[in-house]
């Protein structure tokens, strides 16, 4: 098992115990494809949840220029809500699985297809 299959089942093991949702695991190796690099670097493969420049950059980034949603207010409350159901304790709210929450509560499967 590589590098990435080692992730991608560290984050279907997240959906399952810390999020509450079995994971769709041909969407999520999509989803953690797209992230590139980043799910190797220990800085980037997190997401803060307090930070709001770092909220920012997912709804610009990822919401907006990789799911092709237009910007409102509805963008900041899915991504509040993903952050919600991962815990807002939770110390590693990984990349991937935001990502993952996020193309499923907006419905965007098909950017994936």
């Amino acid at each position: 098992m590589g590098k990435r299959d080692e992730w991608i089942q560290k984050y279907a093991d997240d959906l399952r115990n810390k999020c509450g949702m079995e994971p769709d695991m041909d969407l999520l190796t999509k989803v953690t494809i797209g992230c590139g690099p980043a799910i190797y670097n220990a800085d980037a493969q997190t997401v803060a949840g307090g930070d709001t420049s770092e909220l920012e950059t997912v709804k610009n980034n990822f919401l907006i220029k990789k799911l092709g949603l237009p910007d409102d207010e509805h963008l900041m409350g899915g991504i509040q809500k993903a952050i919600e159901t991962y815990g807002r304790s939770e110390r590693n709210k990984y990349r991937a699985v935001i990502y993952y929450m996020l193309t499923k509560h907006f419905g965007k499967e098909s950017v994936y297809g």
